[in-house]
């Protein structure tokens, strides 16, 4: 394919397009395997530059100075460049990430209703009074005393981020990022980097100073060198828990702050009186970009008196997806990413037969598509919670059914994960699920589908706990997530 780029062969830092100077990466479509393009790679002594130009741009640059609706005239044009490219940007995220029809509203529109409304916020930030007292004072009267609590920018900010939902969260750590006064150097995935260089031109045109706005692109190594550069002054990732830890050991040394924002193995309850239809159209969706989700609800914990009926209307679900090419609209599951993460869905469901669930459909590569790095919706049943099936973060299309038999049980194994990122509850009888949901402890959960979906009349803060992460995006929790308190008081003499 053509790319709809004008410099994919360059990065960009410093207010200009420099050409990388490390070996071009072929990369590749997942549903075809064919090359779309060569990426550029940047080599340390690009990335060092890269940092050195955000760090002058934050200590001596306008952009930190600059007041709140100042930033926001700039960010509002560079939203509107980028929402005039939506095409563009689709058709990057169909080749590069395999992103289905279905999909693209959350790939590309929720994400963009998400930069808008951290600009808005942002641009109310406003000092906080804190209430005038008097104190005794050394003539014998009292002083008049005051201050304020402003929120200041943390600094230089390294956003690195994954391939499943690139252009997603290449934004919305940009642009709280930016409207808070930081400097931002961004590394995508090497598997998706032209999603991010898209947004790179769209930076380039709407007025940042120089060095406000860095994108970079590589492997570990660059990431490496972000996360341990004293330069860099918070680390936010969205990726796997192992590399999230590795993260947090480099940049211990320097203390930088960080948001980390990683996997799950989240549990969707199915109680007995629950809407059996509306469960298994919200059961669907661990199926979400062939399963490369965090917060993709993998574990089916379903009563045992509607388990049966619950898994059978599941698998014919399963049956009547349509596999193949994101590039075909009317196609609902597409590729995983590269052959390694096939390969690591084989080597689960081979540990889901050895542990002893029983195989509801799926478990193969479809036989109809010989090239493209497909595989079948699959579902177990029978899991045991201890299992390798029930514990780990597959990121792929399998499903996993454990049955319970009362409340307690099922809150007991929502609990007993390494994770704790996103949920699910279906149910009539609200109150019950409402309790529930209070006694699991993860980030974020729903009852009855709830309303934090792209289409959202709201939007609440995302992240997780226990090994699903540190901190929250989204909102005004992601907002203050890029900022420092400062306390300033003053007296009378």
């Amino acid at each position: 394919m053509s790319l709809p780029l004008k410099d994919a062969d360059s990065i960009y830092f410093g207010g200009d397009w420099n050409k990388a100077s490390g070996e071009p990466e072929p990369i590749l479509n997942p549903a075809t395997e064919e090359v779309i393009g060569l990426a550029p790679v940047a080599t340390s002594g690009e990335v060092k530059a890269a940092i050195a130009s955000a760090r002058e741009a934050f200590d001596r640059g306008p952009w930190p100075r600059m007041s709140a609706p100042e930033r926001a005239a700039i960010l509002y044009r560079f939203h509107a460049t980028l929402m005039a490219r939506r095409a563009d940007i689709v058709r990057i995220l169909v080749a590069e990430a395999g992103a289905v029809a279905s999909i693209l509203p959350i790939q590309f529109d929720f994400p963009m209703m998400l930069s808008k409304d951290a600009i808005d916020r942002g641009a109310r930030y406003r000092d906080t009074p804190l209430p005038p007292g008097t104190i005794p004072n050394a003539a014998g009267g009292r002083s008049l005393v005051g201050g304020v609590i402003r929120r200041e920018p943390v600094g230089v900010v390294a956003a690195i981020t994954p391939y499943n939902f690139p252009y997603l969260l290449n934004v919305v750590k940009l642009f709280p990022a930016l409207i808070t006064g930081n400097t931002v150097v961004l590394k995508p995935s090497p598997f998706t980097p032209f999603s991010a260089l898209v947004v790179a031109e769209a930076a380039a045109g709407a007025g940042f100073p120089k060095g406000v706005v860095n994108i970079v692109t590589g492997g570990q190594d660059v990431g490496e060198l972000m996360t341990t550069d004293p330069q860099i002054d918070l680390v936010t990732f969205t990726g796997s828990d192992k590399v999230g830890a590795a993260i947090a050991a480099q940049a211990a040394p320097t203390l930088k702050r960080l948001h980390l924002e990683l996997g799950g193995k989240s549990a969707l309850i199915v109680r007995a009186d629950a809407n059996l239809e509306a469960a298994v159209r919200a059961g669907m969706a661990y199926l979400t970009h062939c399963g490369q989700g965090c917060a993709n609800q993998t574990r089916h914990l379903v009563h045992n008196s509607v388990r049966a009926t619950y898994v059978e209307a599941l698998a014919q679900a399963h049956r009547a997806m349509k596999i193949g090419d994101p590039a075909d609209v009317s196609v609902t599951l597409g590729p995983l990413i590269r052959e390694s993460q096939r390969a690591r869905v084989e080597h689960y469901v081979e540990e889901g037969l050895r542990g002893g669930a029983v195989l509801v459909t799926g478990g193969r590569r479809p036989s109809h598509l010989s090239r493209g790095f497909f595989y079948e919706p699959t579902l177990f049943n029978d899991v045991d919670n201890n299992s390798v099936l029930a514990q780990e973060e597959v990121f792929g299309p399998i499903g996993a059914v454990i049955g319970f038999d009362t409340d307690e049980e099922a809150v007991e194994i929502a609990n007993a994960s390494q994770f704790g990122l996103s949920g699910g509850i279906f149910s009539s009888d609200l109150g019950a699920a409402f309790d529930m949901a209070c006694a699991i402890r993860t980030g974020g959960i729903t009852i009855n589908e709830g309303g934090s979906a792209p289409n959202s009349p709201f939007i609440a803060p995302f992240g997780g706990f226990k090994r699903s992460g540190i901190g929250r995006e989204w909102g005004e929790e992601g907002l203050n997530a890029f900022t420092e308190l400062k306390s300033l008081s003053f007296r009378q003499i």
